[in-house]
């Protein structure tokens, strides 16, 4: 049996929100692997499905770059050590400026080569390491996403919640590509990218972007818990069927109680534009960005903090 350490207890435990002697067992159970002990935890009814429990805060912005006719559209995170730095009037600015820039790279390595474009003279990479110096606080560019309609046309749009710690960017397509100007068809990319902010569950458009090997596993982890035992085949069956039908829809975009209105689901809205702008709407993609998420910070107290920035 391999060896149950403390960080690895503690990694479960950031995973799964389950106890510590749960986190343990559960370990012990499964010769130490995190994904064993994680199923085993739920079937138990210990952990939950969702990934929340696992996010720990790192400071810093998500920003966003929408270009003026919609058809580009980026969504970075660049992160610092304090939120000192994060609300520093020069950290936003290299922020934005960097969430432009990225609109013309795919990579976080390749937007640290290119010139940065308030100075041409320097690479991004030698600008991050200027502000760095300025500000005295390792920065760094974690991840960003392009989004750009290729195949149908269609618009992006983005929406940045709580102080840029939530960012979502969304896709949108249609027909025609005069719908793609019109104010009802604009507004609804803003309101799908609003409800994707409000909804930390939601990872699909819709169940058939779900793939089989998900599906199969939510039957199995069902199948495995123990108040089904005793039942009768054909009756477990059911309950799992049920239980998986409700679980699909809770990580799908367009099943979700449109926060607007909870007596219509996002799938009726975009019916209800779709009736009005006279075209096809589709809700191609999105990403949502929770700023920290998955990595662990060193907790710092408050008077540490401003010791760091006074020098001290």
């Amino acid at each position: 049996m391999a060896e149950i350490s403390a960080k690895l207890v503690q990694e479960l435990r950031q995973k799964t929100g389950a106890g510590m002697m749960d986190c343990k067992k559960a370990l012990k159970e499964n010769d130490g692997s995190i994904e064993a002990a994680t199923d085993w935890l739920r079937k138990k009814g210990i952990a939950k499905a969702d990934k929340a429990s696992s996010r720990v805060a790192a400071e810093g912005l998500v920003e966003n770059y929408i270009q003026p006719d919609g058809k580009v559209g980026v969504i970075i995170e660049v992160n610092c050590q304090t939120d000192f730095v994060a609300r520093n009037e020069a950290f936003k600015a290299l922020v934005k400026t960097l969430a432009k820039q990225a609109a013309n790279a795919d990579s976080v390595e390749a937007l640290l080569a290119q010139p940065y474009i308030e100075n041409s003279s320097v690479t991004v990479d030698e600008a991050i390491k200027q502000t760095t110096a300025t500000l005295g606080e390792n920065i760094q560019v974690r991840r960003f996403v392009t989004f750009a309609p290729a195949s149908t046309p269609g618009i992006v749009d983005s929406y940045i919640h709580t102080g840029g710690r939530v960012g979502v960017l969304v896709e949108l397509g249609s027909k025609t590509e005069d719908t793609t100007g019109k104010e009802e068809f604009q507004g609804l990319a803003k309101n799908i990218a609003m409800q994707v902010a409000a909804c930390p569950n939601v990872e699909y458009v819709n169940i058939g972007q779900i793939p089989a090997e998900f599906v199969q596993k939510e039957k199995e982890i069902e199948m495995g818990k123990d108040d089904l035992g005793k039942k009768p085949e054909n009756i477990r069956e059911k309950i799992v069927q049920g239980r998986i039908d409700k679980r699909l829809k809770e990580i799908t975009l367009l099943d979700q109680p449109y926060i607007r209105d909870q007596s219509i689901s996002v799938e009726d809205l975009v019916k209800q534009v779709k009736s009005q702008v006279g075209d096809e709407i589709e809700v191609n993609r999105f990403v949502r960005y929770v700023l920290g998420e998955g990595i662990d910070k060193q907790e710092v107290s408050f008077a540490e903090e401003v010791a760091a920035q006074m020098g001290k």
